[in-house]
């Protein structure tokens, strides 16, 4: 499967922001999703994960009722609602698929930069 991010930007702090991944393939519904981000001189880390099937969702701390992950199965597409950002959300985002029966995602979009301004 390939990936491409989108909707990315500047966005001052408690705003909202939406980002997209396009999934091409017609197995859309074999992978679990997740988004990850990476800030400036920091490792990439956990945003978010949603189940092939949309069934269950699970957040990071820094995530919970703020951010959520949503996927649309017939349209390939899936989604990061970002609510109420803060300056630390600022980061390179990535959406990533992972086979059902893998733990790690091997499937990584190019990424879409979030900038939250205080």
């Amino acid at each position: 499967v390939q990936l491409q991010a989108s909707g990315g930007g500047l966005v001052q702090a408690g705003g909202s922001l939406r980002l997209s991944c396009a999934a091409s393939g017609r197995t859309f519904n074999l992978y679990n999703m997740g988004w990850f981000r990476q800030a400036p001189g920091k490792e990439r880390e956990f945003v978010a994960a949603i189940r092939w099937d949309g069934g269950e969702t699970n957040y990071a701390d820094s995530a919970k009722g703020r951010f959520s992950i949503s996927r649309n199965i017939a349209e390939n597409m899936l989604y990061l609602q970002m609510n109420s950002l803060k300056p630390e959300d600022t980061a390179v985002y990535y959406c990533a698929a992972r086979t059902r029966l893998r733990v790690s995602y091997g499937y990584w979009g190019q990424g879409t930069l979030v900038t939250v301004s205080s």
